[in-house]
């Protein structure tokens, strides 16, 4: 729905959160893998970085077209493929990166998601992810249950965020070794935020889509709305994991 609206950066934590998340993933000279690239804005990013090479995965065949094009120059590549199975061979990344997407999942298929990007990964590789989190970590059971059905209900797509605590216990679960957490406050569409994220023209750009569709409008502002009631128990998270043994 966001992207109809023509917003490009659609992560939690904004585009600030994915660049600090990047550089603390070390990209120079890696093999990088990304789940569900999208639009491709963080794929512009990464190859931006002097890496070996790209390979991304995405089931959505226009996802795939699109960052084929963006990634073309740069010893890359986009497969059609579900990122819980990927079909790429062991220990061929050095770099897995992820965002927004396992926000999007049930537990277990959280958990096929980490399993594969541990199985692409070599031995000192590192797993990036960005998604949305709930704070505070102490957050009662009930009121993380009323906020998850809420964003299920106005997103309409079921979205499963966990806490800080429970980010990490994922991956640490799966036998990876936090080396870096960092969150921002959740204001995808937050004025300022939208501003910094997709520039002036971008921030016109959306909002002279938001004008000519009404259905699309009400949506997006019901959404906003949904935001800035929990804003207190919502957050973008970034944590980078490292690989230290099979």
């Amino acid at each position: 729905m966001l992207a109809r609206a023509g917003k490009r950066v659609l992560r939690p934590g904004g585009l600030k959160l994915t660049k600090a998340m990047l550089a603390a993933a070390k990209l120079p000279g890696a093999r990088v893998v990304e789940f569900a690239p999208g639009l491709g804005r963080t794929a512009q990013l990464i190859v931006a970085e002097s890496i070996a090479s790209y390979v991304g995965v995405d089931r959505d065949v226009n996802a795939v077209s699109r960052v084929q094009r963006i990634v073309s120059g740069a010893n890359g590549k986009v497969v059609c493929a579900n990122a819980a199975e990927t079909g790429l061979p062991d220990d061929s990344a050095d770099v897995v990166v992820g965002e927004a997407m396992l926000t999007m999942q049930g537990r277990k298929s959280k958990q096929k998601i980490v399993a594969e990007a541990k199985r692409v990964l070599s031995v000192g590789g590192r797993y990036a992810i960005h998604e949305l989190a709930l704070v505070p970590d102490g957050i009662e059971a009930s009121k993380a249950d009323e906020l998850r059905k809420t964003l299920a209900r106005v997103i309409r797509v079921n979205a499963r965020p966990l806490t800080a605590a429970e980010w990490k216990e994922l991956l640490t679960g799966a036998g990876f070794r936090v080396t870096e957490v960092a969150t921002a406050p959740m204001a995808l569409l937050d004025p300022k935020r939208v501003v910094a994220d997709e520039g002036l023209l971008g921030t016109l750009r959306i909002v002279r889509n938001l004008m000519r569709d009404k259905d699309l409008r009400a949506r997006v502002l019901q959404m906003r709305r949904t935001f800035t009631e929990y804003k207190k128990n919502l957050a973008g998270i970034t944590v980078v994991a490292t690989l230290e043994e099979k």
